[in-house]
């Protein structure tokens, strides 16, 4: 590196100490708490709401079987919700509610895809998150991130714009 002039330093034309260029692999552009919001929602009437029709009506016979016994009608709720979006997420990085949205889950140390063994602990966390109210550390942080963003070290990001 060239040696800096003092004259130049104190005129602007060269900063001290040199700056750092950063690379957009270092900082990823973390999605806001909003648009994980609004993810979330529509994630709800795509994927959670066909799934409470099924087992309302279908499997338990009608609201007052689900009222019934309604441990095992959540149970019946919340595992292939959990198993859609394991799916999904596995396969693109997104729920189409997270696709609507242009976000996308990846890893947050090698910034890549999670495996399907995080993704899928991560999708059981978010239960536990959603009953312990982890989710509302989201508007807090930073970076926006949930309990079960801590617990399986995963990161949405906005993805890329798609290419056309």
């Amino acid at each position: 590196m060239a040696k800096q002039r003092f004259r130049d330093v104190k005129q602007g034309k060269q900063t001290y100490p040199p700056k750092k260029k950063s690379t957009p692999k270092d900082k990823p552009s973390y999605a806001s708490a909003s648009s994980k919001l609004k993810a979330f929602l529509t994630d709800s009437f795509m994927l959670l709401m066909p799934i409470m029709y099924i087992v309302f009506y279908l499997v338990m016979g009608g609201r007052e079987g689900f009222a019934a016994h309604k441990a095992l009608g959540w149970a019946y709720i919340l595992i292939p919700l959990v198993i859609v979006q394991t799916l999904f997420m596995y396969k693109t990085g997104q729920t189409p509610g997270y696709r609507a949205y242009n976000l996308k889950v990846i890893d947050a140390y090698s910034k890549k895809k999670p495996s399907l063994f995080i993704i899928l602990f991560r999708n059981l966390a978010a239960v536990l998150s959603l009953f312990t109210f982890g989710w509302i550390i989201m508007f807090f942080r930073k970076d926006s991130k949930t309990l079960h963003d801590l617990l399986s070290a995963t990161i949405v990001v906005t993805a890329d714009e798609p290419k056309r």
